[in-house]
């Protein structure tokens, strides 16, 4: 999970020194380009069958065929998040549904989510829900 959110740091990074200190005459990326329906479903269902693994921006970009910098900007037009917000929440949520469906014990439950520890899982949890994942159980 932190190679992805590493990576999307990288890549705004990267677009925010091109867009603002290059000499290039045109601008980066063009504001009538999107994923098509087919790349963003290939990508969905991409991180939903890997979730439970540490996805790398380039990895996801790779499903689709495009460079990392131009799949981040075109899933964020898309879905409104960033990949690795999106992926988050997808935890989340597969998380919420684990801990009501169930016995297995919190940390377990991170584990298979694809969270590195039960408190990282609890930190974004309570950050999405508002609630803690015990709270929810």
């Amino acid at each position: 999970m932190r190679q992805l959110y590493v990576e999307s740091l990288t890549q705004i990074l990267v677009i925010h020194l091109l867009r603002h200190y290059s000499t290039l005459t045109q601008p980066i990326g063009s504001q009538n380009s999107s994923l098509t329906r087919t790349q963003l479903h290939q990508a969905i269902d991409y991180i939903h069958a890997h979730l439970n693994r540490d996805l790398s921006l380039a990895e996801l970009a790779s499903v689709v065929n495009i460079s990392p910098t131009y799949f981040a900007s075109l899933f964020k037009q898309a879905m409104g998040v960033s990949p690795h917000q999106y992926v988050i929440q997808q935890r989340v949520e597969q998380a919420k549904l684990m801990l009501s469906k169930t016995d297995l014990a919190i940390p377990d439950i991170a584990l298979r989510v694809g969270f590195s520890s039960q408190s990282h899982l609890t930190q974004q949890f309570k950050r999405i829900t508002g609630m803690t994942p015990r709270q929810v159980r």
